[in-house]
């Protein structure tokens, strides 16, 4: 058995945030192989199903990104699943927007999810690095993460989840290079996003509503 782990924040106020494209790549491969519907379980939202010859458990972990490792470790210790059946599915900054990227074990690079999982379990679990991009700033980083994907990034958005689901068949089998590069094959190359426009305060100096907040 496998244990396919989103990660992410949840609520409707996030659901649409760079850090959050683990949810939507384990939201396709739900919908894509044809998964139970979701259900509440080991802190989070759990879909069970087939992925070819070879069971799974979706999961995506409600904790919030920063303690993401309670709800893997519970899921892993129910099922018995060691670390190297489990993926998952994370953003990464230090990737350009559309690449993905396998790696097993290995440093959490400052992801707070990684670094709670990690906590838990160990580190030999396997990644699938999604990559969103840097802002070039590392004071932007935060509102990077935790902004939405602009309009111009639905487009290889919707390709890199699509064919993450669509090809997962050949990283569960072992076949890494295969599976990065059909993946890597189906994905448009990304438009060039327009430079953001600074936030206006508000009458009072205050930041703008929505300019902070979130879990990292």
């Amino acid at each position: 058995m496998w244990l396919l782990v989103g990660l992410g924040n949840p609520g409707p106020e996030y659901a649409g945030n760079r850090h959050n494209i683990g949810f939507m790549a384990v939201d396709e491969i739900v919908r894509r192989h044809g998964f139970s519907p979701w259900r509440r379980k080991f802190q989070g939202e759990m879909s069970e199903g087939r992925i070819g010859p070879e069971r799974a458990i979706a999961l995506k972990p409600l904790t919030y990104m920063n303690e993401s490792g309670r709800s893997v470790a519970e899921a892993a210790r129910f099922h018995k699943i060691e670390p190297g059946r489990i993926v998952v599915f994370h953003d990464e900054l230090d990737l350009a927007p559309s690449k993905m990227r396998v790696k097993t074990g290995g440093g959490h690079a400052g992801h707070n999810g990684l670094r709670d999982i990690t906590r838990h379990m160990g580190a030999d679990f396997v990644r699938v690095r999604l990559g969103i991009g840097h802002p070039g700033d590392k004071a932007r980083v935060h509102g990077w993460v935790l902004g939405d994907f602009a309009k111009a990034e639905q487009d290889w958005l919707r390709d890199l989840t699509d064919a993450v689901a669509v090809h997962l068949p050949l990283l569960l089998a072992g076949r890494e290079s295969d599976y990065m590069s059909k993946v890597a094959g189906a994905v448009r190359p990304p438009k060039p996003l327009k430079p953001a426009k600074p936030a206006k305060p508000d009458a009072a100096g205050a930041p703008p509503a929505g300019a902070t907040g979130g879990e990292e």
